[in-house]
């Protein structure tokens, strides 16, 4: 058996030991989520055991004298292996898959240097994000979104749900750079503009990141935009203020206060959570820092070349082409190569 797979059932049967020696609540939070996560992956893993035990049974047939029973262990031996190598290897993929994989995700894009370019390329990312979601059967929501006066967006907060938002998405995070000629150039220059991308799981539980009520400062504002009339004549949008930390979170999506705020702490508490998980030494701000920089046009994760119909991923050094289709949504290629290359690198290091 692969070692992991041993340490994976080592740390279950540890697991399973502490749940029963009755720890203090808090602790038997966290044991009873680890417990969960891992749970499947003991049930595939004692398939493996006990498929092994098998074929120990069967080398055992093999050394007897029994030349009929030999023949029928010899037949059935290569069928167990094959069942093991099955298992095995689509359990490892799995156990590749960070804990928050399978959830939903805030995706948060804001323009960098540029100008009103960098607004236009960020609401071309945004729509791009938009369209890929669509193609997974997610469902995404525009739950915070400031324009510019030329279609442009300053920054905007989409909720995506469904099936492994997070694994698929998680590598986006960094500062997006585009090479370009802009609407707004007349002479048909070539600019170089930047947006950036952080991308956050949701918290799914309740109590797994808390949030205290004296921690929040809670205003409220008139929405404006995609939300329709009323949203411009009532304030139903929410702006929350974290204090201990300064973070600060926004929602106009919907047209109740109530599900507004609900948003807003969802998006404050994936940002904390993610501080949490990261051990973000001193805040929010530290942790944009690791995904996003300063938006400063040297630092990117990737080049959107308009002229030469290219787009480059510099963690990579690899290059796709058809980029229409890309800014189209049609990024599967390069996320499935993502998600293979880099979680591979992750692991290495």
């Amino acid at each position: 058996m692969d070692p992991r797979l041993s340490a994976l059932m080592a740390e279950f049967a540890d697991i399973e030991r502490r749940l029963a020696s009755n720890p203090p609540v808090e602790e038997l939070k966290a044991i009873s989520r680890r417990h969960r996560e891992l749970s499947a992956f003991a049930t595939r893993a004692s398939e493996v055991f006990r498929l092994e035990h098998e074929i120990a049974e069967l080398d055992e047939i093999l050394r007897s004298s029994d030349k009929e029973l030999a023949d029928l262990a010899r037949a059935e031996r290569p069928r167990i292996e094959e069942k093991i190598k099955d298992i095995e290897s689509t359990l490892l993929r799995d156990l590749d898959r960070g804990p928050g994989d399978s959830r939903n995700a805030f995706l948060e894009v804001r323009a960098g240097a540029g100008g009103e370019e960098a607004a236009l390329f960020a609401a071309d990312l945004l729509r791009l994000y938009r369209r890929f979601a669509e193609t997974r059967g997610w469902k995404a929501e525009i739950v915070d979104l400031s324009a510019t006066g030329l279609k442009g967006i300053k920054q905007a907060t989409l909720y995506i749900q469904g099936a492994d938002v997070y694994s698929w998405l998680k590598w986006e995070g960094g500062v997006h750079r585009v090479q370009r000629v802009p609407k707004t150039e007349a002479s048909g220059r070539i600019h170089t503009s930047t947006a950036t991308v952080a991308v956050l799981p949701e918290v799914e539980e309740e109590g797994e990141v808390p949030v205290r009520p004296e921690d929040l400062k809670i205003d409220t504002y008139r929405a404006g935009g995609h939300g329709g009339q009323n949203v411009n004549k009532v304030e139903t949008a929410i702006r929350i203020t974290h204090l201990p930390s300064g973070i600060v979170v926004q929602c106009q999506d919907e047209r109740s206060q109530f599900k507004n705020k609900l948003k807003a702490l969802k998006i404050l508490q994936a940002k904390l959570g993610r501080i949490r998980e990261e051990a973000a030494k001193a805040g929010e701000t530290e942790e944009r820092r690791k995904q996003v920089g300063s938006a400063d046009r040297s630092e990117k994760i990737r080049t959107y070349n308009f002229p030469q119909n290219r787009l480059t991923d510099h963690r990579l050094e690899r290059s796709w082409f058809n980029l229409p289709a890309i800014m189209e949504g049609d990024i599967q290629d390069i996320l499935e190569t993502m998600r293979s290359e880099l979680a591979k690198k992750e692991a290495a290091a």
